[in-house]
């Protein structure tokens, strides 16, 4: 079964924002301030309509002015040590000097690419009301005990005698 998206024709359009600031890029490289409106209107659409991106792409963008980070072309790269095991890559962004740093481990993994992070696999409370509200409120259907039955074939037999 497939998930259904809320947003669905909003994401589309936020893929295609994203797309299109790429294409841009790749075949004009000066044309930076188009791609930008683009990665700023693709922000936009997910801030107004409270939409989750994708962490990936999140980490293509510059939180300051918007540009879409590609190494080379509007960002620098740089790889950082704090201690032996820590490394980091550096992004910065040509247009703003705003800098992203990125924890670089190979072994470290995305909560959302994680099996629990699923909706899917997430178990699902039963949908129907529970044993302990039917019976507060409603009575079951059937004698409950054996003792009204008793009463009544009791008043049954007096009554023919």
């Amino acid at each position: 079964m497939a998930l259904q998206l809320k947003d669905k024709d909003a994401y589309q359009r936020m893929n295609y924002l994203y797309q299109a600031a790429h294409c841009v890029l790749s075949q004009n490289p000066e044309n930076v301030e188009l791609a930008r409106f683009y990665c700023f209107t693709q922000k936009t659409i997910a801030r107004r309509l409270v939409l989750r991106q994708d962490p990936s792409v999140k980490r293509t963008l510059c939180k300051k002015c918007c540009s879409l980070l590609i190494p080379g072309v509007t960002a620098t790269t740089r790889q950082r040590r704090k201690n032996s095991k820590t490394r980091f890559t550096v992004l910065r962004c040509l247009s703003c000097g705003q800098s992203k740093t990125l924890l670089n481990d190979p072994n470290h993994c995305l909560w959302v690419d994680r099996p629990e992070a699923l909706m899917e696999q997430q178990k699902q409370p039963d949908q129907g009301p529970s044993n302990k509200k039917q019976t507060k409120g409603k009575k079951p259907d059937g004698p409950v005990s054996s003792k009204p039955s008793a009463a009544k074939s009791d008043a049954k037999s007096t009554a023919s005698t």
